[in-house]
């Protein structure tokens, strides 16, 4: 398998994800606005959301993903399957309990995440009917999230990267020509989660059939929990969860920081952190994704020189892609915020206030992608403890350095804190895979940072020179020009960076990689 070729397409296809989740929210404030309503929605939607990122995505696939890949690489394939039925229906059955109580408990679940609802009856009621519409998500999540697992063990990446797109296209869908024929408008991105949960799902069953792979689910619960695969993908989940729960629990903290400072802080946080995923969830989420089954395969086969030139492949390709964007992140931060966002109520204040927040998450982008390169090199041999004791100590490494930068630097202080965190933790998580003798670096990174050195500070000259040609907040009311003006400077940057690279020897084949 070319993995270039690979990350090409599945970045490809997260780029296309992004995009349509812009629209989806551009379309949703259009037609809602702000109001109690869409409170009620925001409210209901974040509980089986907050569920899917504990239980499902990101704890499960770091648990499923490395013993999948060694029963199928030692075991064989009908081993492999026979677990896969049994974590299915493992899954099926927890989540099914877990979704009947969530919909019985709506009322409590509801009050609990959000006290401030129940002043308001006619809200808190819209809540609660949307939370019981909106509960079955995390069990058709929890199902994608297994599916896949199996598939990008099986190398096949695109239906697992092309998925999201269905949740936005059905809401945007409900969006216009739904909730105006409904008598409760906001009842309509209700059902477009609840489609766009079963779209999902539903997209998985023919490439699992393709492969031989699609689960059967039995009766026998007993029987399936106590077979020896799937209590060490328990145990497995139990650290994972917690890792996520702590991003979760910083999340939760910044927010409420952001909350007492100047009004408009939590938006422009907000708005700075979508244009910080965009390259994060291109390169970062994309990476890791592609590396993982190939690390687990690695691990599985006892091949070290294979796992370390793996690793090896991807830092390199982070460094090479993640770096000018994190350039092109601060020295464009008004441009980007300027382009995206400079409409309506969104004034020349705020695209300057989130152009702050954009820098500072400039600054350690790097950190937070190269993070996402490093952990998979731990999963894949199925030690999930090292990083979780990792992200606990950034997590109070992170908070410390709120109390220094958010009163200096207000709200942005928050993402350079997070930036900067996350820089640690990619640098503990580096030292930690050397100290264990799980990755040993190839030789060349110094010669490799000189001449990427060079290109950096070429882009970096050239984006500020370009862009001071342009009155960004100026061209409000030309917004088309003002997207010329953007896609003019990225080219302009583009081939500066691109063409200093081939001048100084980088060649694409350098890059090329086919997995075993």
């Amino acid at each position: 398998m070319n993995l270039l070729r690979t990350l090409l397409t599945i970045s490809g296809m997260t780029m296309l994800s992004r995009i349509t989740g812009l629209l989806r929210e551009l379309l949703i404030a259009r037609a809602f606005g702000a109001s109690g309503f869409t409170d009620a929605f925001f409210v209901a939607f974040r509980i089986p959301n907050l569920l899917r990122r504990l239980f499902a995505e990101g704890a499960f696939s770091q648990a499923f993903v490395p013993i999948l890949a060694e029963y199928a690489n030692k075991k064989g394939t009908d081993p492999a399957k026979e677990l896969i039925d049994k974590v299915a229906t493992a899954l099926m059955w927890t989540l099914l309990l877990i979704t009947v109580v969530g919909i019985l408990a709506a009322p409590a679940v509801v009050y609990l995440v959000a006290t401030g609802l129940d002043g308001n009856s006619e809200i808190f009621g819209l809540s609660v009917l949307m939370t019981r519409i909106m509960f079955p998500y995390i069990l058709f999540m929890s199902m994608v999230a297994l599916a896949g697992g199996i598939l990008n063990t099986w190398r096949e990446f695109r239906i697992p990267a092309i998925t999201p797109v269905l949740l936005n296209v059905s809401f945007i869908i409900a969006s216009l020509f739904v909730a105006p024929y409904l008598s409760q408008p906001v009842l309509a991105l209700a059902g477009a989660v609840f489609i766009g949960g079963l779209l999902q799902l539903a997209i998985q069953i023919p490439a699992l059939k393709k492969i031989g792979m699609l689960p059967r689910i039995s009766f026998n619960i007993v029987g399936v929990f106590s077979d020896a695969g799937v209590q060490r993908i328990i145990r497995q989940m139990i650290p994972a969860v917690f890792a996520v729960s702590v991003a979760q629990v910083s999340l939760m903290i910044n927010t409420n920081i952001a909350s007492r400072l100047v009004h408009g802080s939590v938006s422009w946080i907000s708005y700075a952190d979508r244009l910080m995923e965009f390259p994060n969830a291109l390169l970062g989420i994309a990476l890791g994704t592609i590396l993982l089954p190939s690390l687990s395969k690695a691990h599985a086969n006892n091949d070290d020189k294979e796992y370390s030139s793996l690793m090896d492949w991807g830092l390199r390709l982070t460094f090479l892609l993640a770096m000018p964007a994190s350039i092109l992140l601060m020295t464009l931060a008004v441009p980007f915020t300027a382009t995206l966002f400079n409409y309506g109520k969104f004034n020349a204040v705020d695209v300057n206030m989130t152009a702050y927040a954009v820098i500072a998450y400039g600054v350690g982008l790097i950190g937070l992608i190269v993070v996402r390169i490093l952990a998979p090199g731990f999963y894949a041999k199925q030690d999930i403890r090292t990083p979780v004791k990792i992200a606990v100590f950034v997590l109070i490494l992170t908070q410390l350095m709120n109390l220094f930068f958010v009163p200096i630097f207000a709200h942005a202080g928050l993402a350079l804190s997070i930036g900067i965190g996350a820089c640690g933790n990619a640098a503990i998580l580096f030292y930690m895979l050397r100290k264990k003798g799980i990755y040993q670096p190839e030789k060349g990174w110094k010669i490799f940072f000189l001449k990427l050195a060079v290109a950096l500070v070429l882009l970096a000259v050239v984006s500020i020179w370009s862009a001071s040609y342009f009155d960004w907040i100026g061209m409000q009311a030309h917004p088309l020009y003002r997207m010329g003006a953007l896609a003019i400077v990225m080219i302009v940057c583009g081939v500066v960076y691109f063409g200093a690279l081939l001048l100084l020897g980088f060649r694409i084949r350098h890059f090329r990689r086919i997995a075993q």
